[in-house]
């Protein structure tokens, strides 16, 4: 399976059914991106985590909503192995669910559609785009967009 999923936060009751719908919202993304045969895997933490990581790796000392760490790195980011049934190993997404229900609410939406919109966030920088100009964030909010609309997620 090319996405794993791990609870690692004891704050909110995990339900089976988000697995189900991370699972699914991620092969999706990595398939709209020529990467179906790639392998994620998705951490569900609490915001003492996500800081502790966010501070570590980003300078920021604060929460966040989620994190992505790529495995490679540069112009060469992502590139399919010769042997399509070889997966490769992308990179991790880490999610703060307590932020994810707190900004589902904020938004006025589901936070399965938030559960949704961060892994595809999070899968899109582990393949090497961002939001750093209005350009380029309209490119991964369209991407975004479509996913969770292909998925059901749609606003």
């Amino acid at each position: 399976m090319p996405l794993s999923v791990n609870n690692e936060q004891e704050e909110i009751a995990f339900l089976p059914a988000w697995e189900e719908l991370l699972v699914r919202v991620g092969e999706e993304a990595l398939k709209r991106e020529g990467a179906a045969d790639a392998e994620v895997s998705v951490t569900l933490v609490d915001d003492a985590r996500i800081q502790e990581l966010n501070r570590t790796y980003r300078g920021l000392d604060e929460p966040t909503d989620v994190l992505s760490f790529a495995l490679r790195e540069g112009e060469d980011s992502f590139t399919l192995p010769p042997d399509a049934g070889i997966p490769e190993l992308l990179g991790d997404v880490v999610i703060s669910l307590p932020r994810a229900r707190s900004q589902a609410a904020e938004y006025g939406h589901s936070l399965e559609r938030e559960l949704g919109y961060l892994l595809t966030h999070g899968i899109l920088h582990l393949l090497g785009y961002d939001h750093e100009t209005e350009e380029a964030a309209a490119v991964m909010r369209a991407k975004e967009e479509e996913v969770l609309a292909a998925v059901g997620l749609s606003r």
